[in-house]
């Protein structure tokens, strides 16, 4: 057996989980949060070993305790009793290795990265690109190094895919020496989602995946859609930050920034007013009183207005996207959906290709309405273009670029 054990560290909360790498299955899972508050709450799950079929293996066992978790440090003690008391035994069957989900890598972090205090040090300094995010990922790493000094810990990057973005994709048309001064430029995230969804789709089809040309939509609360060629990010939907791009749960996606300047002049809106406004009061929240497209759905089926405008426009902008990187593209081989949307709203994928006949996409309407799970296809036989559904597994992601730097 080869344990990875991969942490995706918040502010107030982290995720984790230990994969046995020599079968690629999920061993145990676990959930760590309101850390700081008076009492906090840490979930457990342990997994069975299937004799046969696909992850996720059969559920076990849950325990859920809540006890005061003061900091991320007490947190992985936390998670340390978990095991030890429910299991796997990590002193039988300790991890080789630990990968952390590290939001931002700027400019500087293009590969996964064994962490040492000097990469400690640069996650630090770009937490000024992602305020809520690297400093969480950080409290994350400290508290994981001291619970697991022995072992390997790894830094993968959600940027790290898009650093082969060329410069006419990544700059944007603003004057250049403020934009360096300030590292302002397109960065994209989710790369690793779109990377595992890209190379997942590539073996699923038997073919080389330097000879596809892809496009995959990563559709969840946030979302985003990336132009793939050759294996290779050439152009990602998210920018500077993840709101540029796609309509979102509740962020805005592209916008003029003029609207900003109008804000502030006409609504007296501060900086802060603006930034709460376009990452938390947008999107189809703002547009349908909801940022679940359960609720939408059914209330469209109720022929409320909102409901409509808001899944019309969240389709355009996906169309809008889809048409934009076919151009970039000259032409796709594949198209995939991924994500908590992308894998459980036909109706949304539909939408997204209803109008991409010209292009050699036909979607099968029995084929996309099944609820099969894992990987499938959704489009026709005669499709130019092969259209799949692909469930993302980030974790295994994590996990399998850990032990790749780790056995280096």
């Amino acid at each position: 057996m080869t344990p990875v054990l991969v942490i995706n560290s918040g502010s107030s909360s982290f995720k984790y989980q230990l994969l046995d790498m020599d079968t690629e299955r999920t061993l145990a899972s676990g959930l760590v949060e309101r850390i700081g508050d008076p009492i906090g709450v840490a979930r457990h799950t342990v997994y069975a070993t299937p004799t046969d079929g696909p992850s996720p293996a059969f559920l076990d066992a849950t325990r859920t305790r809540e006890l005061p978790i003061p900091d991320h440090t007490a947190g992985f003690g936390v998670m340390l009793d978990a095991f030890a008391s429910d299991g796997p035994s990590l002193a039988e069957t300790p991890p080789v290795a630990v990968g952390h989900r590290v939001v931002h890598g700027g400019a500087r972090f293009f590969e996964p990265t064994l962490i040492t205090p000097l990469v400690e040090i640069n996650i630090d300094e770009l937490s000024v690109l992602a305020p809520l995010h690297n400093p969480a990922n950080l409290a994350g790493i400290v508290a994981a190094r001291a619970a697991f000094p022995d072992v390997p810990h790894v830094a993968v990057f959600d940027t790290a895919f898009h650093q082969t973005l060329a410069p006419a994709a990544y700059t944007y048309a603003i004057d250049l020496e403020v934009a360096a001064s300030h590292r302002i430029r397109r960065y994209g995230f989710h790369g690793t989602s779109h990377k595992f969804v890209s190379e997942a789709a590539a073996a699923f089809l038997g073919r080389p995946l330097g000879e596809l040309k892809q496009i995959v939509f990563h559709l969840g609360n946030g979302a985003s859609v990336t132009a793939i060629d050759g294996g290779r990010s050439v152009d990602t939907s998210m920018g500077f930050t993840p709101l540029e791009g796609l309509v979102m749960g509740t962020r805005s996606g592209d916008i003029d920034p003029a609207v900003l300047f109008q804000l502030e002049r006409r609504a007296g809106m501060t900086v802060e007013d603006l930034d709460e406004l376009l990452n938390k009061r947008s999107g189809l929240l703002g547009l349908a009183g909801s940022n679940d497209l359960r609720d939408i759905r059914a209330a469209i089926e109720r022929g409320e207005e909102r409901a409509i405008l808001a899944f019309g426009v969240y389709v355009h902008r996906l169309r809008a996207y889809a048409g934009a990187y076919l151009a970039q593209l000259g032409g796709a081989d594949v198209i995939s959906f991924t994500a908590g949307v992308g894998e459980n709203a036909p109706a949304v994928r539909a939408g997204a290709l209803e109008t991409l006949g010209f292009a050699g996409v036909e979607i099968d309407p029995e084929r996309n309405e099944s609820r099969e799970r894992g990987i499938r296809i959704i489009s026709t036989d005669a499709s130019a273009v092969t259209v799949l559904v692909v469930p993302t597994d980030e974790e295994l992601e994590i996990a399998r670029q850990t032990l790749s730097v780790a056995r280096t």
